[in-house]
This record gives structure tokens, C-alpha cells and sequence, in this order.
């Protein structure tokens, strides 16, 4: 029965196109997972977390696609847009103006409160890449430390690769709701 759904994707250009589009998106992701941000010694970074299998670190990773083992530019996934968007639905309740928004403003009030939490997410996302960096400086391992040169150049690529590869990852979203998927 299942397979029968598979078969009208043929039958349907339109659809067959869209699906094309997310896969092509899902490929980007994968590939953008092994994309290191720079500045991280990636052999000690595994071996770090080769130690943490089983731990709950490990479980995150895991949950990742291994994005965080490899501290990829996509290490922090979507969760900053989601912990954003959670934010601004909790501020429509103790925020008069926002919750004005959200009752009465329609479709222009609901774009209005996407925007608010874009840029929450980035906000988000440059205040954990900060503390992901600091900690990172922090790691050591038996053959050396995780991070090449730390400092605060090290923290400011960090935080604005990080951001940035959050921030392709909800454009990405963005493209396959707009493709309605």
C-alpha cells in the first residue's frame, strides 16, 4: 500500500520536483556535517569523545548525526531557533505588546514574531558558541588539546561559524516549508 504512494511520485511532476528539492536539501545538510569549524584539531576532538560512548555527551552526539564529535559548522543543529520560538511564545503571555501581535495581527503579526525569533536564534547561537568555545579551550586528552590556538580569535570564529551554520540550517527549513513538505 505504501508503495503505491511511491508510485504516483512518478505520475506527478510537481510533486516529484519537491520531493527532489528535500532530498537535495538533506544532502546539503550531510555534507555540511562534515564541514569542521576551523581552529579545532579534529583527530583529538574524536578520540575526546570516542572516551564519552555511553555517556550522555555521547548520546547527544549520537542524536546529532555526529556533528558535535566532529564539531561541525551545523554542531548546533536547530535547537537555538527552536528554543527561540519557544521564548517568543512564552513572551506572548507577559508581554502585552507581543501577545497584541499574536491575537490581532494577523498574518503581518505572525511574520512579525518569525523575525523576533530569528533573531532570537542568532542571539542564541553566538551566546552558546561562546560558551561551546570556552569549554572546548578547556578539553585536553592525552596527545594534546582540542583546540589549536585558543584565545579570542579561537571564540569569535567559533561563535560566528556557529551562528552562521544554525542560521543555513533554518534557511534551509525555511525553503522546504515554503516548498510545502
Amino acid at each position: 500500500m505504501a508503495l503505491g504512494g511511491l508510485e504516483n511520485i512518478g505520475r506527478a511532476p510537481e510533486l516529484r520536483k519537491r520531493v527532489i528539492f528535500v532530498l537535495i536539501m538533506l544532502a546539503v545538510y550531510r555534507v555540511g556535517v562534515h564541514i569542521p569549524t576551523p581552529g579545532v584539531n579534529t583527530v583529538a576532538l574524536a578520540e575526546y569523545f570516542r572516551n564519552l560512548q555511553g555517556t550522555l555527551l555521547g548520546l547527544f552526539d549520537m542524536f546529532s548525526g555526529r556533528a558535535l564529535s566532529q564539531f561541525s559548522v551545523f554542531a548546533l543543529g536547530i535547537m537555538p531557533y527552536i528554543s527561540a520560538s519557544i521564548i517568543v511564545e512564552l513572551l506572548t503571555v507577559v508581554w502585552p505588546y507581543l501577545g497584541r501581535l499574536k491575537k490581532e495581527g494577523g498574518r503581518d503579526g505572525r511574520r512579525k514574531l518569525t523575525q523576533y525569533s530569528r533573531y532570537g536564534t542568532v542571539v542564541l547561537s553566538l551566546f552558546q558558541g561562546y560558551l561551546i568555545a570556552v569549554g572546548l579551550e578547556g578539553m585536553q586528552i592525552s596527545t594534546g588539546s582540542v583546540v589549536i590556538q585558543g584565545g579570542l580569535y579561537f571564540r569569535l570564529m567559533t561563535m560566528i561559524t556557529l551562528t552562521a551554520g544554525t542560521a543555513f540550517i533554518m534557511w534551509l527549513g525555511e525553503q522546504i516549508t515554503e516548498r510545502c513538505i
